[in-house]
Parts: structure tokens; sequence; C-alpha cells
């Protein structure tokens, strides 16, 4: 008797999981093996007076056994991703820009755990499509890597739209800053009370950059210096050229109210022009169901009585 294709294609499927895992566990363990470094770092780092019996080591979970059971694991995870993923360079860049108090470990960690929750979701359809239908062992660990795949790659595309939307967030917010800060500067204010003023009264995401820009000139960092990290800072082109301007006329003494009403004029012009654009590009988009299906349509409804009269006068 020929036996069960499902329940043949699920135990295959098992069982190459499991020697999938098992290859992985006994690899780590052989390659956990301690480093000379390792083991001669207790000897050459300095001591520490403080006592063993004061130093709480963190905990960032409510069940800190299993964390660090799981921290070791963790730990080669992260450098696993490190390795396959985005540079560490430009991580940092992108969380600036987002605006996340997160450090690159933290973000490391956090696509660790949803690239298992992509493994996990997948191994679980394999599992269903195995037993309802009969799957291929080789079909199974391709959805499983898919999985993987699209919990890695769902973190790092929610830090681009997070940075997307702050990005957006500052523009529109650019010229209502731009025209009172000139406000504040034809009232009398400095440029420095003037940013101060601003960043005091209003609320967003360029309040809060420029609530930055004030505690590093506080910190005694030039003016100049502290506009040019905000502009390295953001990656917004238009808030680069906003604090350049600033910063030149604070350099060379020319008016600064004239210098914001005008970067205030040409951002207002630069969204007139990106929303004709995009209602341009939409346009177009909007001439698709109509050619393709609106269209047909019309002419089926038009045609077809003509040559329902033709079939019947034959």
């Amino acid at each position: 008797m020929s036996p069960d294709l499902p329940g043949a294609g699920l135990g295959a499927l098992v069982g190459a999981i499991g020697g999938v895992g098992l290859w992985l566990v006994v690899w780590r363990l052989a390659a956990r093996r301690p480093r000379l470094d390792d083991r001669l770092a207790p000897y050459l780092r300095p001591p520490v007076r403080t006592s063993g019996l004061l130093r709480v080591p963190a905990v960032h979970t409510p069940f800190p056994t299993v964390e660090r059971l799981l921290a070791p694991v963790m730990a080669d995870a992260v450098r696993l991703v490190e390795r396959i993923g985005s540079p560490t360079a430009d991580l940092q860049a992108r969380l600036a820009r987002a605006g996340r108090g997160t450090t690159v470990e933290q973000l490391r960690a956090e696509q660790v755990v949803a690239g298992a929750l992509g493994t996990a979701a997948g191994l679980g359809v394999a599992l269903a499509l195995a037993t309802g239908r009969g799957m291929h062992p080789v079909a199974g660990v391709v959805v499983v890597l898919t999985g993987t795949l699209t919990g890695l790659v769902s973190s790092d595309q929610l830090l681009s739209h997070q940075v997307r939307t702050r990005e957006e967030r500052m523009l529109a917010e650019l010229p209502t800053v731009a025209e009172l800060l000139a406000l504040a500067v034809g009232a009398g204010e400095g440029a420095l009370g003037a940013l101060e003023r601003v960043a005091r009264t209003t609320r967003g995401e360029l309040a809060g950059e420029l609530g930055r820009v004030v505690a590093d000139t506080r910190a005694g960092t030039p003016l100049s210096v502290a506009l040019e990290r905000l502009a390295d800072r953001t990656g917004v082109v238009a808030l680069s050229r906003f604090a350049e301007a600033i910063a030149v006329a604070v350099e060379r003494g020319t008016p600064l109210a004239e210098v914001l009403r005008a970067q205030a004029e040409d951002v207002r012009e630069a969204s007139r022009r990106a929303l004709m654009e995009s209602g341009g590009r939409k346009e177009v988009a909007m001439m698709v169901p109509v050619v393709f299906l609106i269209l047909p349509v019309t002419v089926v409804f038009a045609v077809f009585p003509g040559l329902a009269a033709l079939r019947l006068d034959l």
C-alpha cells in the first residue's frame, strides 16, 4: 500500500526542520569555545571596587532569569543580523533622523525578535499547509525562510517609514517656525533668543530640534556649529538651507528677519510644487481604471445591442 502523502510530507518537513535545528545547536556550541582574549580579560581588566552585592544587572523584561539564560543566544543573533543587515553608521543616521532614543544595539535586538516572530509564523503556515494539502519539504523551508526575511525587513522598513513621516512633519512645520522666528527677530530678539522663544512656545518635531540647538549653544557650542549639526542630523534639504541661511546671516550681520521670511516663502513654494507634481502623478494613475475598466465596459454596452440586432436579422 502506498503511504499517506500528507502525513509523509509533514513528517519529512518536521524531520528536516529538526535536523537543521540540531545542526545549528551543535554548530553554535562548537563556536562558543572561549577565545584567548576572553580567558585573559579577567586578569588584564582593571579591578572594580564596587561590591558585587551592590551591582544589579540591567533587566529589561519581567522574567530576569529567562532573560539571563537567553542573553548569549540573543547576542549571537544580534551579531548575525549585524553582519547581514544594514551598516551600523547608516542605522545611527536613520535613528537620529527618526528622532528615536534607542541605540543601534536595541534596534538590532528588535530585528532579532521580529525575525523570530516571522520564523514562527512561517513555520505555522508551513505546518498548516503540509497537514491540509501535503507540501514538499523544500517548499516548507522556503516558506519558513520567507517568514524570517519578512520579519527582518519589516523592522527596517518601519524605521524608514518613521524617518519619512518625521521629515514630512518637519517640512510642514518649517514655514510657520520661520515666520515666528522672523516676528521674534523683528521685535528685537537676537538669533539665539528667537530660537529659544520659538522652541519654548511651540510644539512639534522641529521645535524639539530647535531646543537641541539652544541647549548645545548654552553648553558652549557656537550657534553656527549647532545649526550645522541640526542640518546634518535631520537630513531635510529645506531645513539644511534654512540652518545655513541663519548661520550666514548671524556671521555676516545681514538682516535676519528678511532672510527668514524668504526661507519661509521658498519652503511654501516648494510645497506647492510638490503638491502639483503629486496631483499630476495621481491624475495619470486615475487614467488606468478609466482606460482598462470603465471604457471597455462602455464599449461593450454600446456595441452589444447592435450585434444582437444583426444576429436576429440573420
